[in-house]
């Protein structure tokens, strides 16, 4: 199994007879591997529709309830790769060859089904790939809950569509049809962001887009940076800017980024190219030995989707504590009601307050 044993919860759940696992490290048993509009899409489907291209299916619902059809599975991030792996093996079914959303679709799709993403800059980039990537007569099938509609949908979808329908509503969930794709040059979006003299790319749906997130920038305007040698992890290192900021002055180290989104990590790899910056694509820590890095650097995320989840960043911290040498720093950054120093003392021999507002605490924590 792909996923590591870390990952596995017990809010396991069926339907249709298999059966699905978060693998998220929730502890809200409330929660299912899918939600009423993936169950719409798949309802939608007919027994004819074949050459289908699945987009933002996190936990893998869709891809293995159809998976006799060997959809072409579009993924994002790597703990999305690894759940839908596993419950493709927890089902006994084949598994899926992924494709990265900079990269082509092996064949064009007749139909497309599309979980809608919170963040619309992805959505608009996922619709940019099916545009590019489909025959001329594609149907694609938007999936999402009407409390999260926007109309922001919609006119982004007329931007590349000529027929936009929305569905009745089925246990508070909707579908956006689209058909009649517009004949009109796809251009990628990206964007650029200016920081203290940098101009930093980001694809769409990387975390922070049009400015660096104030978080980031109170722990690099708090970071105290004491080695000039050694090897430093920017840990869910988004496009990269903390790792950057930090090889103004201390340009000899030896720079590891790391983030679950394979655009994150795409993003950064533009902004740093050079031979001292080594970019990976993971949702952990396994690849690192024990005791590999001087310092660790986060601003970790906690928020995925509509969620709120502390217990996958505090595996991260966990596992930071691991793979830091003796004497090694971890700095971090969060929220102010996120509690973060009552977990951090119990790894780190210490844990110092640096600075705090009333929104963001910075610690150090050497171990």
């Amino acid at each position: 199994m792909l996923v590591s044993s870390t990952y596995l919860r017990s809010n396991m759940a069926k339907y249709n007879g298999r059966n699905f696992e978060r693998y998220d490290l929730s502890e809200d048993r409330s929660l299912r591997a899918w939600s009423a509009a993936d169950e719409y899409l798949l309802s939608e489907l007919k027994p004819e529709d074949e050459n289908i291209a699945l987009y933002h299916d996190r936990f893998g619902f869709l891809t293995a309830n159809i998976a006799d059809k060997k959809p072409q599975v579009v993924v994002s991030h790597m703990s999305q790769e690894r759940a839908i792996s596993a419950n493709l093996e927890n089902n006994e079914l084949t598994h899926t060859q992924f494709i990265y959303p900079l990269d082509s679709l092996i064949q064009p799709a007749n139909l497309a089904l599309l979980k809608v993403p919170k963040s619309l800059e992805l959505f608009e980039f996922y619709l940019q790939h099916i545009v590019s990537n489909s025959t001329s007569d594609v149907v694609v099938l938007c999936g999402f809950m009407t409390r999260h509609f926007s109309p922001s949908l919609v006119s982004i979808a007329q931007k590349y569509f000529e027929v936009v329908e929305q569905s009745l509503a089925k246990k508070k969930a909707r579908i956006l049809i689209l058909k009649v794709k517009k004949s009109k040059k796809v251009t990628t979006i990206l964007n650029t962001i200016e920081y203290n003299g940098t101009t930093y790319s980001q694809y769409p749906g990387v975390f922070s887009s049009g400015h660096v997130d104030f978080a980031s920038q109170f722990l690099i305007n708090h970071l105290e940076i004491d080695i000039n040698e050694g090897r430093v992890l920017d840990l869910a290192s988004g496009n990269g800017v903390i790792a950057s900021e930090i090889s103004k002055s201390e340009s000899n180290l030896e720079f590891h980024l790391l983030d679950d989104s394979y655009l994150a990590v795409e993003s950064a790899r533009k902004n740093l190219s050079t031979e001292n910056f080594h970019h990976h694509y993971d949702q952990n820590l396994a690849r690192f030995e024990n005791g590999f890095f001087d310092l660790i650097v986060t601003n970790p995320p906690f928020h995925f989707e509509y969620e709120i989840n502390i217990q996958i960043p505090l595996l991260l911290l966990k596992e930071s504590y691991r793979c830091l040498k003796k004497g090694g720093e971890l700095w971090i950054v969060a929220n102010q009601h996120l509690n973060y120093k009552t977990h951090l003392t119990k790894y780190f021999e210490s844990t110092e307050l640096i600075s705090e507002d009333k929104k963001y605490v910075v610690y150090k924590c050497v171990k």
